[in-house]
C-alpha cells in the first residue's frame, strides 16, 4: 500500500468517526416517521393532534437556526473538533427528555435541544471534513457527512416500527456517547492550529492524517492560510467582498433547491405518504426500503463526487427530483377525483419516491455540503457556513411545517406539484451560475470567482454603455 493510500484510508477514518455526529442528527430528522403514527393513534400514551404532530416535526429544524452564529464564533476561537464535541450535548439531552416525556409539550422541548445540536454539527462538521482533506478526496469526505445522516435517518425506519418510542431515543442516545468517547482523541483541523500561527500543533495533526512526507503540504496550507488571513474576515465581507457575494449567492441558491424540492417532507412524513398512496405494501416497509435506497444512493455519491463533478451531479439531481415530485402529484391529484382510474397504479408512489430518493442523494442531499465548504476563503468560511445554514433551517421548517397546512388545504398534490416547480426552476439556475470545482485547490476555486466576477462586470458594463 503507497503512502498517498494510507493517508487517504486515515482521512476517510477520521472523517468517518467525525461523521457519526450528523447520524445522530440523522436519527433525530427520521424520528418522526415511525413514531408520529404512534402519537396519534388511539393508542398513544401522549395523545398528539395533527397539528401538534406538525410541531413535533419542525420544531427542530426552526431552532436549528438558532446556533449557527454562536457555533460559529465557538469553532473560530476554540476549534471546530471542541464545537463538534460540544454539539453532542444538545442530541444527549433531547433524548433523555423523550425517555421521560409524559406530554407534547416536553416532546417539543426534547426536539428544540435536538434542533441545537442539528444547527451546530451542520455549521461546523463540513468545514472539519474540507479541512482535513486532500484535494483528490475531499469532495467524497465531505458527502460522508450526508451519508451518516441517512444511516441515521434509515435506523429509525428499521427500528422504529419495532419498538417503543422510548426504547427508540434510549438506542438512540448511543450514538452522541460513543461520537464523544471516539472523537475526543482525534487530531484537529491544521487550518484552525495555523490561523493562530501554532505550527507545531498543526504539524502534528498534519502527521495524523497523513502518511509519510507532509513538509509541502503543511507550506501549502500555511500559505493558503497567510494569504487568507491577511485580512481578518468579518460578516460584513461576505457583502463587500465581490467573490465572496458571488459564492453565497450561488450557495444559497443551491441549498434552496435543495430545501424546496420537498426533502423535508418526504423524509419526515414518509410513512404518513405511504399510507395515503394506498400501496400494497405496509407503511413503515415502504419506508424501510426508501430509506435502504437512500443509503445506497448516498454511498454511489461519495464514489461519484470526485470523479463525475459536483455541477452533473446537481443537475441530474435536481431534474430527476423535479419530474418524480410532479409524478407523485399527478398520480395523488386522480386518487383524490377519481380513485378507480388509478386503482391499478398503486405500484407508482413507491416506483416514484424510490426514483426521487436515487437523484436527490446523488446530488442535492450530498453536494450542497460539498459546495459551501469549497467556495469560500478561510477567513469567512465560518460566516458563511452560519448564513447557509440558518437560512436552510428556515427553508426546512417551512418546507416541514406547510407541507402539512398545504396538504390539508388544497390536497397532498398540490404540495408534490409545488415541489417540483421549485426543483426544475432550480436547475435552470444551476445550469447558468455554477462553476465546477472538482479537484481544485482553495486557491484555484477562488481565482476562478475572481474571473467570473470580473467577466460579470465587464459584461454589465458593455450592456451600460450599449
Amino acid at each position: 500500500m503507497t503512502a498517498k493510500t494510507r493517508s487517504h484510508w486515515k482521512e476517510y477514518g477520521t472523517a468517518l468517526c467525525a461523521t457519526l455526529i450528523t447520524a445522530t442528527a440523522g436519527t433525530c430528522y427520521g424520528w418522526p416517521s415511525p413514531t408520529l403514527p404512534y402519537l396519534k393513534s388511539s393508542a398513544s400514551s401522549i395523545p398528539t393532534t395533527a397539528d401538534e404532530g406538525s410541531w413535533i416535526v419542525s420544531i427542530m429544524i426552526l431552532c436549528s437556526a438558532l446556533t449557527p452564529i454562536p457555533s460559529a464564533y465557538f469553532a473560530d476561537r476554540f476549534g471546530r473538533k471542541t464545537a463538534l464535541l460540544l454539539g453532542a450535548v444538545p442530541f444527549i439531552i433531547g433524548w433523555v427528555l423523550v425517555i421521560v416525556a409524559k406530554s407534547v409539550v416536553v416532546l417539543c422541548v426534547a426536539r428544540m435541544f435536538s434542533g441545537l445540536g442539528y444547527g451546530i454539527v451542520y455549521t461546523v462538521a463540513p468545514m472539519y471534513t474540507g479541512e482535513i482533506a486532500t484535494n483528490e478526496v475531499r469532495g467524497a469526505l465531505s458527502t460522508l457527512i450526508t451519508l451518516m445522516n441517512k444511516v441515521g435517518i434509515l435506523a429509525q425506519y428499521c427500528i422504529g416500527p419495532f419498538v417503543s418510542m422510548r426504547t427508540l431515543a434510549a438506542i438512540n442516545l448511543i450514538l452522541p456517547i460513543s461520537f464523544v468517547l471516539s472523537f475526543i482523541f482525534l487530531p484537529e483541523s491544521p487550518y484552525f492550529y495555523l490561523k493562530f500561527e501554532r505550527s507545531e500543533r498543526a504539524e502534528t495533526a498534519l502527521r495524523n492524517l497523513r502518511s509519510g512526507d507532509i513538509r509541502l503540504e503543511l507550506k501549502n496550507i500555511e500559505i493558503n492560510v497567510q494569504e487568507d488571513m491577511k485580512n481578518r474576515g468579518t460578516w460584513s465581507d461576505l457583502l463587500t467582498e465581490a467573490t465572496n457575494r458571488k459564492a453565497m449567492w450561488i450557495s444559497l441558491g443551491v441549498f434552496t433547491i435543495q430545501q424546496y424540492c420537498g426533502s423535508a417532507a418526504i423524509v419526515a412524513y414518509a410513512e404518513e405518504i405511504f399510507k395515503q398512496a394506498k400501496g400494497q405494501l405496509q407503511p413503515f416497509q415502504e419506508s424501510i426500503i426508501l430509506g435502504c435506497v437512500q443509503v445506497a444512493t448516498c454511498i454511489l455519491s461519495v464514489i461519484l463526487v470526485d470523479r463525475v463533478g459536483r455541477k452533473p451531479l446537481l443537475l441530474l439531481s435536481a431534474l430527476g427530483v423535479g419530474l418524480m415530485n410532479g409524478t407523485i402529484g399527478t398520480y395523488f391529484f386522480f386518487l383524490k377525483s377519481d380513485e378507480s382510474s388509478v386503482e391499478h397504479l398503486h405500484w407508482i408512489p413507491i416506483t416514484a419516491l424510490l426514483i426521487y430518493i436515487v437523484c436527490y442523494a446523488i446530488g442535492l442531499s450530498t453536494v450542497p455540503y460539498v459546495i459551501i465548504g469549497e467556495m469560500f476563503p478561510t477567513n469567512v468560511k465560518l460566516y458563511a457556513s452560519c448564513v447557509a445554514h440558518i437560512y436552510t433551517g428556515i427553508s426546512m421548517f417551512a418546507v416541514q411545517k406547510l407541507y402539512q397546512v398545504v396538504a390539508d388545504a388544497w390536497g397532498i398534490y398540490t404540495a408534490f406539484w409545488g415541489f417540483s416547480a421549485f426543483s426544475l426552476m432550480g436547475l435552470v439556475f444551476m445550469l447558468v451560475v455554477l462553476p465546477e470545482t472538482k479537484g481544485k485547490s482553495f486557491a484555484c476555486i477562488q481565482a476562478q470567482l475572481r474571473r467570473d466576477v470580473a467577466r460579470d462586470n465587464a459584461s454589465k458594463l458593455m450592456t451600460v454603455e450599449y
